[in-house]
């Protein structure tokens, strides 16, 4: 076990955070899925819907906005390595039933560490630029569910959350 007596691979055994050496392991192919979501009153889900919100197209701002995110999340997040994605997706769909709008991230490359915090920072940094667009119209929105969905390649193998059913 790399990380000591924790068990958590970014604390060393002296209990010391630390950035992990990913030096010796192989490049494999690495994708993660994120989501989560914005809350909101329907009339605002309306405004997104319609257009017609004060700053704009919040959806395509939301989504370009997460994408540039998981590109940055090594500037974010301080052990987290820089890494040469080869994709990254953010899909925003309507949800009536929240009534809000459902934020997914997926982040893909081939190398020698996940990307499971760049989809995560994908979705987080979209779910802010909702909120961001549409605050003068509903202050009282409410960002939730930000999770990992699956991960795929290296060591640890897969992962799919267990209320994930796609």
């Amino acid at each position: 076990m790399s990380g000591g007596k924790s068990g958590l691979t970014h604390i060393d055994p002296s209990g010391t955070a630390h950035m992990v050496d990913v030096g010796d392991k192989s490049d494999t192919v690495r994708v993660a899925t994120a989501e989560g979501h914005v809350k909101m009153a329907p009339e605002t889900l309306s405004l997104i819907r319609e257009g017609n919100a004060k700053k704009g197209d919040v959806i395509g701002t939301a989504r370009l906005a997460g994408i540039m995110a998981a590109k940055q999340t090594s500037n974010l997040i301080p052990l987290c390595h820089p890494l040469m994605l080869t994709k990254v997706s953010v899909d925003i769909t309507e949800d009536p039933a929240l009534p809000g709008l459902r934020i997914t991230a997926t982040a893909k490359l081939t190398g020698k560490t996940g990307v499971e915090m760049e989809a995560l920072t994908a979705v987080s940094v979209a779910c802010l630029t909702v909120y961001d667009m549409a605050k003068a119209a509903d202050k009282a929105m409410e960002i939730g569910g930000i999770r990992l969905l699956a991960k795929s390649g290296g060591k640890s193998g897969d992962f799919r959350h267990p209320e994930h059913s796609r």
